[in-house]
């Protein structure tokens, strides 16, 4: 990742954007340009291996054994990206990691694998949302929705299966690239 702090670099003069001028716009957006998206992302996707959890496996190893099941049945890379990137909320938002997730992807996804991302957390409900006291069937309010199915899949097929501790998973290298040429 860029460290920012490592090289003095030109700096806005305002103190409040009101004051803001046309070239103070200019050096922020060309400091924000050199910056790599998919560096940022990457990090995030790695600290999910560094967080407690009660699972079998850690976030990254769910994460990355998610997409590996995905690619395996020769989803396209828009949908690998998806799987891969699809809990990276979970260390900032527990509660609400779909929509964090569905946030950051935006930009990068189309339509319907956005809708997917912001509402697995739903969906996957249904595997353990009764062992909580909470309502498994949540993801009803959405049936009839034109992307129902295709989440109602992804959680069925990759999601909730994808914490096996001996499942033959591909390691984060190999996603590298495929989320170089997709977060820009």
């Amino acid at each position: 990742m860029t460290d920012l702090h490592a090289h003095p670099q030109e700096r806005a003069r305002f103190r409040s954007m009101a004051e803001g001028t046309a070239e103070d716009w200019r050096i922020i957006r060309s400091v924000d340009a050199g910056v790599p998206l998919a560096d940022g992302v990457l990090e995030q996707l790695r600290r999910l291996g560094e967080a407690p959890t009660g699972f079998a496996v850690d976030r990254l190893t769910h994460s990355l054994q998610t997409a590996t099941r995905a690619e395996r049945t020769g989803r396209a890379d828009h949908y690998l990206l998806a799987a891969l990137l699809h809990d990276i909320g979970d260390n900032l938002a527990p509660e609400n990691h779909s929509e964090l997730a569905a946030a950051v992807l935006r930009p990068h996804l189309p339509d319907d694998l956005h809708w997917m991302v912001k509402h697995h957390g739903e969906f996957q409900r249904y595997y353990f949302g009764h062992f909580l006291g909470e309502d498994r069937n949540v993801r009803e309010r959405h049936r009839g929705h034109q992307w129902f199915e295709l989440t109602e899949e992804f959680c069925e097929e990759f999601d909730q299966r994808s914490f096996d501790p001996d499942y033959p998973t591909l390691p984060l290298e190999h996603y590298e690239p495929l989320v170089r040429a997709l977060i820009t």
